[in-house]
């Protein structure tokens, strides 16, 4: 199974390299290649569960550590106590599995629609280097490991930004590398602060570890929620966000609102709440308060806006502000929440961006006074964007339910007036997600209909790209086991580490 693990980050490396020493002329091919190499990544990701053991049984050593279903442990830098050290558990599995989906239906897309600005070849290859540190990232158990990782996605996804973006993408690149910089600096100074004090970077044995002193902790946690905030992107530290969104072709909007924001969430579980659980409790009460305003300011804020993109992007904040809720709580219903609101947030608008891309690649805009009538020009466009606008909006029996209504739930049962008070208020935020969803389609899909450049029938590319988020967002909608079964155990054990 090690190799299977291994084969996660090396398939995908593989076809980056293979991509890179083909003929410029050959682009098409190149394409096609680069498909074929993220789908072969699916393999050994599909196999890992099958060398899942007890990973989080108790050890006589230390009854919280960290046990993975398969891990690989290898001494890189023994001066720097630096191991590459990578493991797959019930919290990275689902994201993991996530992103080789993403990463499979976005090349397949590149196949169909190339959007100007460079070749598709260059595009797919930036892809499978972003599919790398993202993998890594989420199969890491070393700090250092982790936040290198971390980084290798920094210039790819500037480079799919500021080459194949919009009219203003220099400028919306160039305030994406500036934040997450900001991020990354604070990050490095948490993983120092830690690894100096615990004399070890491993997760395995800093997870729920008693070692590191109260004011380690809440020192190494305010720098880990900043850094992670920025990458989510969290509230008021967002703005980086709808300018990124706007400007990235489709592809780049997918993988960043699907997964790549999912490494701030993630980490702030798998390292906040892991390894300094104290700190997490010490600024549970401010990270709920933050929580609660994300949702509310999305929701208002997306009430009025006029760009579909910028619309999505801005829902993007409330629906993060639930996940941020779900794990404020520091309860085992909580971080479910939290886990489960991931997928489906990575599923939902991932689906939501390729029908943006498509409408705004057709009718060569995205304000939606400028859109409208689709349901008379184009009725399957229409109903799946309706289909995705309600899995966004939290109907029961689609994904986007679940993480959002638990979230609720686990605030009301931390108790006290702080906690039930934020379960209203994002109730309330839940509401006005309704609102600004039903405006977005009454505007899009209703009305007279409008003339588009080109013609608005589905080809069998954008199907195939959109078909497995449909049916994953039906399927985690009506059996949110699929993802919990997974979960249950480890967060139950980094919830005993809390008490």
């Amino acid at each position: 199974m090690t190799v299977a693990l291994l084969a996660v980050l090396v398939v995908p490396a593989l076809g980056a390299a293979v991509l890179a020493l083909l003929p410029a002329r050959h682009d098409h091919a190149a394409r096609i290649t680069g498909t074929v190499f993220a789908a072969l990544t699916l393999i050994p990701i599909a196999v890992l569960p099958f060398g899942r053991n007890d990973g989080w049984s108790a050890l006589s050593a230390h009854p919280l550590a960290v046990l993975p279903w398969v891990d690989l442990d290898v001494a890189w830098v023994p001066a720097l106590r630096l191991d590459f050290h990578l493991g797959v558990d019930g919290v990275s599995y689902p994201l993991v599995a996530l992103t080789g989906l993403l990463t499979v239906l976005c090349c397949a897309y590149t196949t169909w629609r190339v959007p100007a600005g460079g070749s598709g070849r260059t595009l797919v290859a930036l892809l499978l280097v972003l599919e790398v540190g993202i993998l890594g990232t989420f199969l890491a158990l070393d700090l250092i490991l982790f936040f290198l990782f971390f980084e290798v996605v920094l210039l790819p996804m500037y480079a799919v930004i500021a080459g194949w973006g919009g009219d203003d993408r220099r400028r919306a690149a160039r305030k994406f590398v500036l934040y997450t910089l900001f991020g990354s600096v604070l990050l490095l100074l948490g993983v120092i602060t830690v690894t100096a004090a615990a004399g070890t970077g491993d997760l395995v044995q800093l997870t729920g570890s008693t070692d590191l002193s109260r004011g380690t902790q809440y020192a190494a946690f305010a720098l880990f929620a900043l850094a992670f905030a920025v990458k989510a992107p969290l509230w008021p530290l967002h703005t980086w966000l709808p300018d990124a969104h706007t400007q990235a072709p489709t592809v780049g909007s997918v993988i960043l609102a699907g997964v790549l924001l999912k490494m701030g969430t993630y980490g702030l579980i798998r390292i906040g709440v892991g390894v300094t659980p104290l700190g997490a409790e010490w600024a549970a009460p401010l990270l709920g308060i933050l929580a609660v305003a994300a949702i509310l300011a999305g929701a208002l804020i997306c009430l009025r806006q006029t760009e579909l993109k910028r619309l999505i992007a801005y829902s993007s904040v409330g629906h993060m502000g639930f996940v941020l809720l779900g794990i404020a709580t520091l309860t085992t219903t909580g971080l479910q929440a939290a886990l489960l609101g991931n997928v489906a947030h990575g599923l939902i608008t991932g689906l939501l961006f390729f029908l943006a891309g498509a409408i705004k690649d057709r009718a060569h805009t995205g304000e939606l006074a400028d859109l409208g009538g689709l349901r008379e020009t184009a009725p399957r466009l229409a109903g799946l964007l309706g289909f995705a606008a309600i899995a966004s909006l939290g109907l029961p029996g689609l994904a986007g339910f679940w993480g959002e209504a638990f979230a609720v739930v686990a605030s009301v049962q931390r108790g006290g007036g702080l906690w039930v008070t934020l379960a209203v208020l994002a109730a309330v935020g839940g509401a006005l997600t309704a609102a600004y969803f039903l405006r977005l389609l009454r505007k899009v899909t209703h009305g007279r209909a409008v003339a588009v450049a080109e013609p608005y029938a589905i080809s069998r590319a954008e199907w195939l790209a959109w078909s497995p988020l449909v049916v994953l967002t039906l399927a985690v909608g009506l059996a949110p086991t699929l993802i919990l079964a997974a979960t249950s155990a480890p967060v139950r054990a980094l919830t005993e580490a809390l008490r």
